[in-house]
């Protein structure tokens, strides 16, 4: 498939639109796949790629994108700015990495890096926050790596597999983002 131009360009991965075409059996994979799942809130039903569908459908519009790799221009998962609150400039940072083979070579935290500085710059957005299960240390780094500070810890947040998970808060403000440039 050939690339349209990029909205945001990094250096291993660039972020576009989130397509029809992009629900592909892969993705439906992923979606399925109990690793890949087991952090994500969608973790506790099967889905179907008309879910699937209905999801990209009702997120158009807004900063949803589609991680593709630079070299191959395959799609390999998602990172999504959810703006909370517009007053106060707050928005929420969540992320998927579905294709494994990708999984361990930086690419949630050049995601997290052009996601931020898209939300900052363009968004003119005051504070970002995430929040990771305190099992899912990739994820927790990623964050970190990119200036995101733990801010909280919710004890037992939810319970999977009749085990509890605790939730890290982290987050990052305009000014610290700023601070570090």
């Amino acid at each position: 498939m050939a690339a349209l131009t990029p909205f945001c360009q990094g250096a291993s991965i660039y972020l576009r639109e989130v397509r029809e075409e992009d629900i592909t059996d892969d993705y439906y994979n992923w979606l399925n796949d109990p690793q890949i799942k087991r952090n994500l809130e969608t973790r506790y039903a099967p889905q179907s790629k008309s879910q699937i569908r209905e999801f990209i459908t009702s997120k158009q519009g807004e900063p949803f994108f589609a991680i593709c790799c630079t070299h191959t221009h395959k799609h390999i998962g998602n990172i999504k700015l959810n703006v909370l609150n517009v007053i106060h400039r707050r928005a929420d940072i969540s992320l998927l990495i579905g294709d494994k083979s990708y999984w361990g070579k930086g690419v949630a935290t050049e995601a997290i890096s052009l996601v931020t500085d898209f939300a900052f710059s363009q968004l003119n957005l005051n504070k970002i926050q995430a929040g990771a299960y305190h099992t899912n240390i990739g994820s927790i780094k990623a964050f970190e790596k990119c200036g995101y500070e733990q801010e909280g810890y919710l004890k037992e947040f939810t319970v999977c597999n009749n085990k509890p998970l605790h939730l890290v808060y982290l987050g990052l403000t305009r000014t610290q983002y700023y601070a570090e440039k």
